[in-house]
């Protein structure tokens, strides 16, 4: 599990900086074109935050092994996929009906929090 956190988080934060960069210089025009330049931005910024929350996870990991900081894991990488992944699917396709997918993903971030904070209260106490 340990590995899969800090593979999957570095990958991610590496994603994040190439999408972003792809999305400011190449898609740039596009985006502007189908008034999606924010809903992009939200997308490489939610990604990039939970990347983060899970190398964090990651790291906690390393002395505190518990089922909830498992499930933290599951539902920051659930959600960047789902979130994100959404966002740029709408963006890419401009097929407003991917929105309707986006709230999903969310919902496993605020999950993935929640499990990190259960996680960590057991951990500490």
């Amino acid at each position: 599990m340990h590995k899969f956190i800090l593979l999957f988080s570095t990958i991610s934060g590496a994603l994040s900086v190439a999408i972003g960069a792809f999305g400011a210089h190449k898609l740039k025009d596009y985006l502007l074109s189908i008034q999606r330049t924010e809903t992009f931005e939200t997308a490489v910024r939610y990604q990039f935050y939970h990347t983060l929350a899970l190398l964090a996870v990651g790291i906690i990991y390393f002395n505190h092994q518990n089922k909830w900081l498992d499930w933290a894991s599951y539902g920051f990488a659930a959600g960047i996929l789902i979130f994100s992944g959404s966002l740029y699917i709408l963006c890419a396709t401009n097929v407003g009906k991917w929105g309707a997918v986006t709230p999903i993903g969310g919902l496993a971030l605020i999950a993935g929090w929640i499990f990190l904070a259960i996680g960590l209260y057991k951990t500490v106490s």
